[in-house]
């Protein structure tokens, strides 16, 4: 099968860094599913993951997490799937990616893609929708349905995978979003996903909030920057308020004073915890999925793809892994096509 491969950890413009490859087809276990991979799309870890680790691979390895396709065989366990259907997933950090014309994975992760959409606008959506869902409504304590309860919530880095996910999915449990965006193409992407409002996150957050009116946050999702937000979300957030983080900070953080005087909740959220440790609610991702599908079929989430690439290639995957270092992007960039 076609393939694109990480042989050595290098910089993105060096033609190497991913490279085409003939791969074997993936032998599936009894809980899998062996899937025809049709679009995939890139996220910031796989470009994290390209550029770190040992000087060389020991064997060529497929990166690659969102995937949408067609089932092409069913493990001996698997009852929820059949071949032919068509499915999407965000795959699993221990076993090879979907930068390949089939992946197998385990049946657990997957759900039945949105029937409204095509499989480069599925591909954009897992691993964003399951971040930004575990995040709001299983790290932090706020319902799916109506948590939001007219809370005021902050979502800072909007434009992005998870952010476009986190504000339509905060705005139907009844948040009061209010972004940040420090374009004016990216403030437009923010409001049209639902943002009430749009602070510019290069500027000072209190000054602008305190102009809309906003004096404190009921909650507060940092996508960007860990450090950067930490010591003004301290102050911004009310008592008993609540912080959900995505990113490693670069250093210590203080854990006390504000934080600890305001009994402020801190939730931390890694898709991939569930398929690292193997936990025993792993099928509440495929389950997360298909809620997600359901609500894109009903017309309450929309889809967040902005570029699709043609077709899956080394040449492709290094020019979308170069967009995301870039740092630059709004909503999601998918690759489709052998």
């Amino acid at each position: 099968m076609k393939a694109v491969a990480l042989t050595r950890h290098l910089p993105i413009d060096d033609p190497q860094s991913l490279v085409d490859l003939d791969l074997p087809l993936p032998a599936h276990g009894e809980c899998d599913l062996r899937v025809r991979v049709e679009a995939v799309s890139v996220n910031p870890v796989d470009t994290k993951l390209r550029a770190s680790g040992a000087a060389a691979e020991m064997a060529p390895r497929v990166l690659g997490f969102d995937a949408a396709g067609v089932v092409d065989a069913v493990g001996a366990r698997v009852a929820a799937f059949t071949p032919g259907d068509r499915v999407y997933y965000a795959g699993d950090a221990t076993r090879p990616g979907s930068n390949a014309q089939f992946q197998a994975v385990d049946a657990r992760l997957v759900a039945p893609a949105p029937r409204t959409l095509d499989a480069a606008q599925a591909a954009a959506l897992p691993l964003v929708s399951l971040t930004a869902w575990e995040l709001l409504f299983e790290r932090m304590p706020f319902d799916s349905e109506h948590g939001g309860g007219g809370r005021t919530l902050l979502v800072i880095g909007g434009a992005g995978g998870v952010g476009s996910m986190a504000i339509q999915l905060a705005r139907r449990a009844g948040f009061r979003v209010i972004a940040t965006a420090s374009r004016p193409e990216t403030a437009a992407w923010c409001r049209d996903l639902g943002a009430a409002e749009v602070v510019d996150h290069r500027q000072p957050l209190a000054a602008q909030l305190a102009a809309i009116g906003v004096n404190q946050l009921d909650a507060a999702v940092n996508l960007a920057d860990t450090d950067r937000y930490w010591e003004v979300l301290g102050d911004l957030l009310a008592p008993q308020g609540h912080v959900g983080l995505i990113v490693e900070p670069r250093g210590p953080l203080p854990l006390g004073g504000t934080y600890k005087a305001k009994s402020i909740g801190i939730h931390w959220e890694s898709m991939f915890t569930r398929s690292r440790a193997g936990t025993a609610d792993l099928d509440e991702q495929g389950r997360i999925l298909a809620r997600v599908a359901e609500l894109v079929d009903a017309g309450e989430l929309r889809g967040i793809v902005r570029e699709a690439l043609v077709p899956i290639n080394a040449a492709n995957l290094r020019e979308a892994h170069r967009r995301i270092e870039a740092g630059s992007s709004i909503g999601k960039l998918v690759l489709a096509g052998w």
